[in-house]
């Protein structure tokens, strides 16, 4: 028979140790295990049980994010408003993973994950900006890839902006929005 209680607290332990590992590694990809041990507030045996090697806990790091970046775009509900006001919600969604975003800015292994696990990802975003560009919301000479690099190089200097300026997240989400905002409007 099953322990569901121990099951359930083996699931907290690998939980913990995975939202460390995307904490602190999205700092420092190099840092050493110790570090996520200690933000998990886990032994180092503790951590090698669940993750016998880096590349395993790299492994589950990565296919955590793509899972926290598919359901920042469910809840950005793209299918909704304008497509400019789709584009600000998935903003918001995605600057609100700011722990995820550091670790695939920084881990090209993660990005490479990213980009292959979010399953339609693009064709999404695509349709956001082509309603946009129907709806007058997106400046139709602007195309969705364009866009789409847009979008994530906003997310990189907001977060970095976060990290080196010390401004609340509050405040430079709004920078961000707006300038998102301005960058996709159409001309007057």
């Amino acid at each position: 028979m099953v322990d569901t209680q121990d099951t359930a607290s083996r699931a907290r332990t690998r939980q913990a140790i995975i939202d460390a590992a995307i904490a602190v590694l999205g700092k420092n990809l190099s840092a050493p295990l110790s570090e996520v041990a200690t933000a998990a507030d886990v032994g180092r045996t503790t951590l090698h049980r669940y993750y016998p090697e880096r590349s395993d806990l790299l492994s589950a790091v990565r296919a955590e994010s793509v899972l926290r970046l598919e359901r920042a775009t469910e809840h950005a509900r793209l299918d909704e408003g304008t497509g400019a006001e789709a584009l600000h919600r998935l903003c918001e969604e995605y600057f609100e993973l700011g722990d995820v975003l550091s670790l695939v800015f920084g881990d090209p292994h993660c990005l490479e994950e990213v980009d292959r696990g979010q399953s339609g990802a693009e064709d999404r975003f695509k349709a956001v900006v082509e309603r946009g560009h129907r709806d007058g919301s997106i400046d139709p000479e602007l195309p969705a890839t364009w866009l789409e690099s847009v979008l994530w190089s906003q997310l990189y200097a907001a977060w970095s902006y976060v990290t080196d300026s010390g401004e609340s997240r509050h405040h430079v989400l709004r920078l961000m929005l707006r300038t998102l905002a301005g960058a996709v409007s159409p001309p007057p």
